[in-house]
């Protein structure tokens, strides 16, 4: 935790800012440990503090050793004052805080408490910025929940009957998930069956799966805060030859766009790798959304990888990133089908992270 706190201060010596305050769940998580579901971090260059209540006492203590508890108290001592406090005590005249994050509400209570003894300077993207790089320690968290995710997959599959519905299906997955050490899903399970494969974000329902029918299967495991992202398109029975024909296309722009992968590649390049073959084989409009996105104590998080403006660029991808990869097509009047690996940039290349079989 002291390297990840180390790099925001350097980051803030940049902006010319002697401290900041971060309140999104992920970025707290990430530079302190603390897991609870309230609390404040105040980040100065040689100090950090943690804000929160009676309930997180001890658990703040066993979570943020490092971190010196300033605890809320309401009424009486609400966050703003305990900012206002910290401060004073320091000499803070500027302190930064997350525009993206932060209520307009929130942002007054501050504003009022601080008045005129300290500026309150936006920041976008200081912590996420530093979270795009993994290190060792969410490297190990990650690979045991794709490893979950991997497994679960490969169990549950061989399972599956026309008669499930989506929603049956979805819960024997999430079901072998916890009972293979996840916490809970990683996000709400997507099993689309039949034409309800076209709609890349359904939520499974009452449609049974289905005898020869494309079933989109997009799945994770969390394990420590950590996500993972995975998607397979089955078949139960026999696949028709339109099945295997928009397959071999989704899967051969998935490979294309991997093999591609390497620190200093643009994210749109790679985005274009796969999207080229697919406008190529008649199906560009059939794939509307980005190649990837990054995972971690996010299920969507920097980088992204997707298209860009004419004339714009994207972030390059550096070693250490994480992203899913995840091609698709969806016909309105057929069903879809999208497969989906996670994939880590490495100093030399890539490493496909995500095992799980997938149709040959």
């Amino acid at each position: 935790m002291q390297q990840r706190v180390d790099r925001l201060r350097a980051a803030l010596a940049e902006q010319d800012l002697p401290a900041m305050l971060v309140g999104a769940p992920s970025n707290r998580r990430y530079l302190s440990g603390f897991s609870g579901s309230y609390g404040w971090l105040v980040v100065t260059s040689n100090e950090a503090f943690i804000l929160t209540d009676s309930r997180y006492r001890l658990q703040s203590a066993n979570e943020s050793p490092d971190f010196s508890l300033r605890e809320i108290v309401s009424p009486g001592r609400a966050m703003p004052d305990l900012v206002k406090e910290i401060c004073g005590e320091l000499g803070i005249n500027r302190l930064g805080f997350e525009a993206s994050h932060m209520s307009v509400a929130e942002h007054s209570r501050v504003a009022a408490a601080l008045g005129d003894a300290a500026e309150l300077v936006p920041t976008e993207g200081l912590v996420e910025g530093l979270r795009e790089i993994k290190d060792a320690v969410e490297l190990a968290a990650l690979r045991q929940a794709i490893a979950i995710t991997d497994e679960v997959f490969e169990a549950v599959a061989p399972q599956l009957r026309p008669d499930h519905t989506e929603s049956e299906a979805a819960w024997m997955i999430e079901k072998a998930m916890r009972e293979r050490g996840a916490s809970s899903a990683s996000f709400s399970i997507i099993v689309g069956a039949g034409l309800n494969a076209a709609r890349p974000h359904h939520h499974p329902g009452d449609e049974p799966l289905g005898e020869g029918r494309t079933i989109v299967i997009d799945m994770g495991a969390l394990v420590d805060g950590y996500h993972a992202d995975l998607t397979r398109t089955v078949v139960l029975g026999e696949p028709d030859s339109r099945f295997r024909a928009i397959y071999d296309i989704v899967l051969e722009a998935e490979k294309k766009a991997i093999a591609g992968i390497r620190p200093g590649i643009f994210a749109h390049e790679v985005d274009a790798l796969a999207r080229d073959h697919i406008a190529a084989a008649g199906y560009g409009d059939c794939f509307g959304h980005g190649l990837g996105h990054g995972v971690g104590l996010d299920i969507h998080e920097g980088p992204s990888i997707r298209w860009v403006q004419p004339g714009a660029t994207s972030q390059p991808l550096q070693a250490g990133m994480v992203t899913t990869i995840e091609p698709g097509i969806y016909i309105p009047d057929w069903g879809g089908i999208r497969i989906e690996d996670v994939v880590l940039v490495t100093e030399n290349g890539h490493e496909v992270l995500s095992k799980a079989v997938k149709l040959r």
